[in-house]
Parts: C-alpha cells; structure tokens; sequence
C-alpha cells in the first residue's frame, strides 16, 4: 500500500494489455462519427469506416457506440478536431448477370415544404406541384447504380417515361435485357410494351399486393428519402430540385458503400473498379500481428501497427445527409 501511495497504480504488476484491443482514441472516433452521421447503423458506419481504411466489426461498432464518452489524451496531448468542411461538387424472376442486363424503373412522390398533409379528404392535397414532385428513377441491378432521374410535376404518362427510358439509353450507351416495373397505369399499356418489344427488352412486372416483387427499387426510394432528402429543404423551382437529385445521384452512386456489394459502391461494380475497403489498412493496434487477418473484407496493413489518425468529415455542397469520410494518418 505505501509503494501505492508513493508511485501510484503504475507501479503494481499489471496484466498485459490484450492484443486484440483496440486503442480508446477509436472508439472515440466511431462515437463522434455517430454524432455527425446519426442516419448510419453499425453495419453502415463499419463500411464506411473500412473504405476509409479502418477494419472494424459491424458488433465492436455497435459496442463502441454504446460505451459511455471517456476523456482520451494522445501522445500529441490533443486531439485534431474533425472537421467539417464543404466540396463542390413474365412473371418469372431474373437474376443480372452483368451490368445493363437487368433495369428497375419506378416512380415515388417527394412532398415539398407545404406536403400533402394526410392521405384523406377534405385533408388531403393535390398530388402534384407545388405540393410535391414526382421523381421516375432507373437503377441497374447488377450493380445497384442510378443510372437516370426524371423529375415531374404531376402525375406521369406513358409516353413521359418512354422519352425518360429512352435518355437513359442513350446516356448509358446500352439496352437491357429486362426492364422490371410495377403495374402502373405508364407501365401496364399497351404503349410501353410495344416500345419496349421495338428496343428487343423484355418488361416485366412486379406482383400486385406482393410485398418484395420490386424490392430492389423500393429500398433504393426508401434510401433517398430516409437518409439523403429527410430534413432537407425542397426546392420549388424546377432547377433547384434537379441540383439536389443529382447531389444525391452522384454521392449515392460514387461514395455510399452498399451491403449487396459487399461494402463497394455502385460505380465500383459498375466500372468494375477495385473497391477502397480492400485497398492496404490502417492498423491502431500496436500489438496486432500484421499477418493476422481483421475484418471484413480482409486487407492488408498499411505501415506499422499502431498508427493513429485524424478523421476528416466532409459534406457535399454543406448538405449533412452526405457524408465524405476519410481518414489520414496523424504525424
């Protein structure tokens, strides 16, 4: 008790520190993450995370953001703020096979600031502008990519989705195989199915009343809504509307990791890039053998074990629901 006393509890024989362990200052960084991204869950932030160079668990994410906030000093007896900074910027199922072989079309209401107030009379508003928008989307499904928006302001026809398909066609520079749609009035006519029997694609149509006949493009509407739109202010005027879909696109498809690809983005699939989460780790660990495998996807590591870092949050064009992570090596 008395060398406790003099020298404090540094001087007892103490246990080694695990090696599978990682350092505080991590699960610092995965709590203010939370903080700045609340929309992400731990499976969400583990990949973006590991694209950023940080392999940690979808569980020890989830852990971490539970522990309570503990005061952390570094070697440098600071810490790098994180900074927030702002960058321009039939009936029968098919299975894709490769890019352009199979496209999801459907078309979602996006309310504007005045909304539609409630789905019955008298309270109900007209479904269309300046009380909401519509918004025709295409995705491919080999590599779940946006491959084209339309924005409308009132309900849309057939012939405004052949002229949207038919843009994205030529943008794209290939025909697909299959187009799947619901049965909405622009998509079960007898005009779609004859543009589409003179394009060579076969259309198919998700089952009425059936929950997940058109999942794919479902989740896609729920994702921009729920995590790229909600709290945002919709514009009224027309290009004011585009500029924010196409932030969306365009962060959605280059830097939103995806968990049917493994955590890679679409343009990765689609490019057939070679993904960020497998490129060479950042490795806090001191003690971790750099032969050992982390997790997944396993990575090599990047210099030596126990390298520490500042994370740097960016926001494109200020909007807080798209998120930049990146991590550099702290000197």
């Amino acid at each position: 008790m008395g060398r406790l006393d003099e020298d404090g509890s540094d001087a007892l024989v103490q246990l080694r520190e695990p090696v599978n362990k990682y350092p505080e200052f991590v699960t610092y960084a995965v709590q203010r993450l939370k903080t700045l991204c609340p929309t992400m869950g731990k499976q969400k932030l583990a990949q973006v995370l590991a694209r950023a160079g940080l392999h940690l668990g979808a569980t020890t994410v989830g852990r971490m953001r539970k522990e309570p906030p503990k005061p952390v000093t570094p070697a440098s007896g600071r810490w790098a703020p994180i900074r927030k900074e702002l960058v321009p910027a039939g009936n029968r199922s098919v299975t894709a096979k490769r890019p352009n072989h199979v496209w999801h079309i459907d078309v979602a209401i996006v309310p504007t600031q005045l909304g539609l107030w409630c789905a019955w009379w008298p309270f109900a508003l007209p479904q269309h502008w300046a009380f909401c928008w519509w918004l025709a989307l295409v995705v491919d499904h080999h590599s779940r990519r946006i491959m084209g928006f339309a924005l409308f302001r009132q309900p849309t026809a057939s012939v405004d989705i052949r002229a949207f398909l038919g843009r994205v066609i030529r943008a794209a520079g290939s025909v697909p195989k299959y187009i799947v749609s619901d049965k909405g009035s622009q998509f079960w006519c007898t005009g779609y199915k004859r543009w589409c029997k003179q394009h060579g694609i076969r259309p198919r149509f998700g089952a009425i009343g059936k929950h997940g006949s058109i999942a794919v493009i479902e989740r896609l509407i729920g994702t921009i809504k729920r995590e790229c739109l909600a709290g945002s202010t919709i514009p009224y005027r027309r290009e004011g509307m585009r500029r924010v879909v196409q932030l969306v696109v365009g962060w959605y498809n280059d830097h939103r990791a995806h968990t049917k690809l493994n955590g890679a983005t679409p343009n990765e699939r689609y490019f057939k890039r070679f993904p960020a989460n497998r490129k060479p780790r950042i490795e806090p660990r001191a003690g971790w053998p750099r032969g050992s495998p982390c997790a997944l996807p396993h990575s090599l590591v990047a210099g030596k074990p126990g390298a520490r870092f500042d994370i740097e949050v960016e926001h494109v064009d200020g909007h807080s629901q798209l998120p930049i992570i990146r991590l550099r090596r702290a000197a």
